[in-house]
């Protein structure tokens, strides 16, 4: 099936790729360069895992998991298979995120750092536990068989919604940390006197800003979403048919009741009326 406008997003979906690798080799560059590379031993090189699988799962493999449904050449595929994709990316970004709020926990503890005082880390956990809540409602309501159709019409338009609020609030979250790690680490030179990390890093604030817009723009656009299956029938949220086609749903199973038989007899009486009226037409004549 053609994809309206398919030379217009697959431009998009490449500059989306490409600035979320950016983002993740940006990240890679600032610790590894500017921050002294990583560790697991208590000191500043645990908490670089942070931003790393932050950027990593948190937004670059999130951004790709709200998208993979507006992919055309996955739409010969079948919709169970693409969601188990969507959810197996959005479990790999959890996981991710989960690690990275260890080592800046196993950091702060080590160093005496108190926790949680920042809007930063506010937000930051907030948005990891509704993304977890958004997994395990996912997984439990559109991925396994149990739930019924009308729960899950009632259900999508929330899902969607908060897909995208969690994503955006992930974004807040990350311009606000590296904004927040440069203002303590930059001492000397200050970070307000534009050193070479502090003009690096705000571009990966940028990149980071230019992924996510990307994102939503792609996600946004109805002429790219997924065309529905052949043979399915979209409920409403009370369970009933769409408007609309109670009438037409109505006429079509009552002829179906009706047995080859009674159809022809039907079709025999017209036939008949349509013969005696033209008779009586050429009698009066």
């Amino acid at each position: 099936m053609a994809m309206e406008g398919y030379r217009g997003f697959l431009g998009l979906l490449v500059s989306a790729l490409l600035v979320g690798f950016l983002s993740v080799i940006f990240t890679l560059i600032w610790v590894l360069h500017y921050r002294e590379g990583l560790g697991w031993d208590g000191t500043a090189l645990e908490f670089n895992w942070h931003p790393v699988l932050v950027v990593t799962g948190f937004v670059f493999i999130q951004g790709i998991a709200i998208i993979v449904y507006r992919l055309p050449w996955t739409w010969k595929c079948s919709k169970l298979l693409m969601k188990s994709i969507h959810a197996g990316l959005n479990a790999v970004a959890a996981i991710l995120a989960i690690i990275s709020l260890v080592a800046v926990f196993d950091f702060h503890n080590a160093r005496n750092i108190p926790n949680m005082y920042s809007l930063h880390s506010w937000v930051g956990l907030t948005a990891v536990i509704l993304y977890i809540l958004q997994l395990l409602l996912g997984f439990l309501v559109f991925l396994l068989p149990w739930a019924p159709l009308s729960l899950r019409a009632l259900l999508m338009p929330i899902h969607v919604y908060s897909g995208l609020l969690v994503f955006g609030t992930v974004i807040a979250t990350v311009l606000m940390g590296v904004t927040e790690k440069l203002i303590f680490s930059l001492k000397n030179p200050a970070y307000s006197t534009f050193p070479p990390e502090g003009v690096f890093t705000n571009t990966l604030g940028l990149l980071i800003l230019v992924f996510g817009a990307l994102i939503f723009w792609i996600v946004t656009r109805p002429q790219w979403k997924r065309p529905k299956e052949p043979n399915s029938v979209l409920l409403q949220p009370n369970g009933g048919a769409p408007e609309g086609m109670e009438g037409s749903m109505a006429v079509n199973f009552g002829n179906m009741d009706k047995s080859d038989s009674e159809l022809n007899s039907e079709a025999a009486a017209r036939k008949r009326n349509i013969t005696l009226d033209e008779a009586g037409q050429r009698s009066t004549m």
